[in-house]
């Protein structure tokens, strides 16, 4: 029941925004630009300005980049044998390849091991928002109908405000810069609505999915890959990383958490198919109600 407490809360803020969507007709492309231009380079501010680096952080971006990459690897190796397009390649790196650790993972792992296993979570997702925020846009771009490839991919990495909103925090925080209170109200007002605002936006997003157009071979890879590979590889990694037991459950659970919701944001400002990489999202969020409880059951 703990389990499902923890769950609930963002489904109905699915539905909410699904239910929204289909009474009032939203532009949701517009939403998705003001959540990704606005209030996520806030949000992603505040996290590195707030949060203390120490050596651990070392061992923890080893593990996510390096996990990253391994399901960006196995996707091109399936793109290659089924002859994908550079959209579809893209779309499905998206879908399987970043993890949904911040309003899901996080309270989970809390829930599980205390304040103990919250430090390690706060860290990752710090780490996560690196990833998501360079390799995520990355992609994201680089499956534009309207980019050119790898140069336009990296240029919008460049342009995009999330970078620079986690680099002028680090720097602040590196610097011992104090933020006045009213301006760290007003950035805590932000950050705290970007992350509901881009779950209702994925609501939305769902709500104009026709279920007859799902590619469902591909749907079916990418829960495979985010939900059992994932966390595979995840425990090879730990049998690797010179990390104490709390630290490996943690990783391996991290790592079977459903796509990140971002993902649909960045598929959507980019024309990246964003109609499978949202429904990616909610549907391995919904069969991690099952995935999940098999595998605390089998590491902790």
């Amino acid at each position: 029941m703990e389990f499902l407490g923890v769950i609930l809360p963002i489904f109905s803020i699915f539905v909410l925004g699904f239910i929204g969507q289909k009474k009032f007709h939203f532009d949701t492309k517009t939403i998705s630009t003001m959540a990704l231009y606005l209030m996520s380079p806030v949000l992603v501010f505040r996290t590195f300005y707030n949060t203390e680096f120490n050596a651990s952080y070392g061992y923890l971006a080893i593990y996510t980049f390096g996990l990253c990459f391994a399901l960006i690897s196995i996707v091109y190796a399936v793109a290659f044998i089924k002859n994908y397009s550079v959209r579809d390649t893209c779309a499905m790196i998206l879908a399987s390849s970043f993890m949904n650790n911040g309003n899901y993972g996080t309270p989970v792992v809390f829930l599980l091991f205390g304040a103990a296993g919250l430090d390690y979570a706060i860290i990752l997702m710090v780490i996560q928002q690196v990833v998501m925020c360079t390799v995520g846009i990355y992609y994201a771009a680089k499956g534009s109908p309207g980019g050119d490839g790898v140069q336009s991919a990296i240029l919008a990495v460049r342009r995009m405000p999330i970078v620079y909103g986690g680099i002028i925090g680090g720097v602040f925080h590196y610097f011992s810069i104090t933020l006045s209170q009213s301006l760290v109200e007003a950035v805590n007002l932000v950050a705290d609505a970007a992350i509901p605002t881009i779950m209702l936006t994925l609501g939305m997003q769902l709500a104009n999915i026709s279920v007859k157009k799902l590619a469902y071979r591909k749907l079916s890879l990418s829960l495979t890959l985010k939900l059992v590979i994932s966390p595979l590889i995840a425990y090879g990694l730990t049998l690797i990383l010179p990390v104490d037991d709390l630290v490996k459950q943690i990783m391996v659970i991290m790592a079977a958490m459903p796509t990140a919701a971002n993902t649909t944001l960045y598929a959507m400002q980019f024309d990246t198919d964003p109609e499978f990489v949202s429904s990616t999202t909610l549907f391995s969020t919904i069969l991690s109600l099952v995935t999940l409880p098999i595998l605390l059951n089998f590491i902790i």
